[in-house]
Parts: structure tokens; sequence; C-alpha cells
């Protein structure tokens, strides 16, 4: 089990890569990750880590994610997963959500945990395979899949909501 290499480097213009602090540490709903990132043109397959977050954090269903218009011609698309931090998983590129056109601007955004079903789980029980929590942290990150980005420069906001037992 590797660590993920991301091989896009991204302009982070808002990042908070832990918890937004608050009154108590436990059932009040938090942002765990609210990251915009800027998208260069690129190749299929880049990925920007939008930020870190416990490994046993569960994931609301409020969670968005916003893009620009991030190509002139293809149909690239993007994905959120959760990665490897100290091997401590197999890194899952779609765990949260897969297929966001991105070939097209879209301000209204869309739900960055696709399955309802999995609203108010541990982070750690989207990634493929994981039925135990390995502790520690995970990141999130997008992928660029299906096609490249071409010409185009634009961002990608996640914000990811959640909150601890």
């Amino acid at each position: 089990m590797a660590d993920l290499t991301y091989s896009q480097k991204a302009t982070e213009r808002h990042s908070s890569t832990g918890l937004v602090t608050g009154k108590g540490d436990a059932n009040g709903l938090k942002v765990l990750v609210s990251s915009t990132v800027e998208i260069p043109p690129s190749a299929s397959g880049a990925t920007v880590k939008f930020g870190r977050i416990p490994s046993n954090a569960r994931l609301s269903g409020i969670s968005r994610v916003y893009w620009d218009d991030l190509t002139t011609t293809g149909s690239p698309t993007l994905d959120i997963g959760l990665a490897s931090v100290n091997a401590n998983i197999t890194s899952d590129p779609d765990a949260l959500s897969n297929g966001h056109a991105v070939s097209s601007a879209d301000a209204d955004g869309a739900q960055a945990i696709a399955d309802p079903a999995e609203f108010g789980k541990p982070a750690y029980l989207n990634v493929n395979g994981q039925t135990t929590d390995p502790g520690g942290e995970l990141d999130v990150y997008g992928s660029i899949v299906d096609a490249a980005t071409v010409t185009n420069t634009g961002t990608v906001t996640l914000e990811l909501f959640g909150y601890l037992d």
C-alpha cells in the first residue's frame, strides 16, 4: 500500500487541513475540508489534494463540490477520493463520488458524496474494501479522468462537512 503521489501542482487559495474549532469536539457539524484549487490544463489522470480528514469523521450529505468550465474540447470528469496517509489504507480514487462532468461550469454544485446510503458513515467505510478504522487521517483528493482538461484553467471547490463521535 503506497501513498498516493499527486501528479499536478495546484495553487490553493484557501484550505483548512484540519477541523474548524468549535465548542466541544463531538457531535457538532464541522467543515472538515473547505478548499479551492486552481486546475491548470492537464492530462487525464491528474490529481489535486483538497485536504485531510480524520479517518473516523462521519461525513454529511450536505457536502458539495463546485467547478468552472475546465475544457474547450473533450469530456473530462472529476472523481472525489480518499487516499492513504502513512500507508494506512489502499487509496480509492472515487471513494466519495465519480463522474462529475467538468466540461461546463456548475455554480450550483453537486453532492460530494454520491450515495445517500453513505451519509453519516465514517470516512474509512467509503474506501473500497475497508471494514475497520485504520486510525489517523485520510487525504481527500480529486482526479481528472476520462479526458484531458486541454486549454482551460479553472477552479474546483470542495466543501466537506462532517462530525466526530
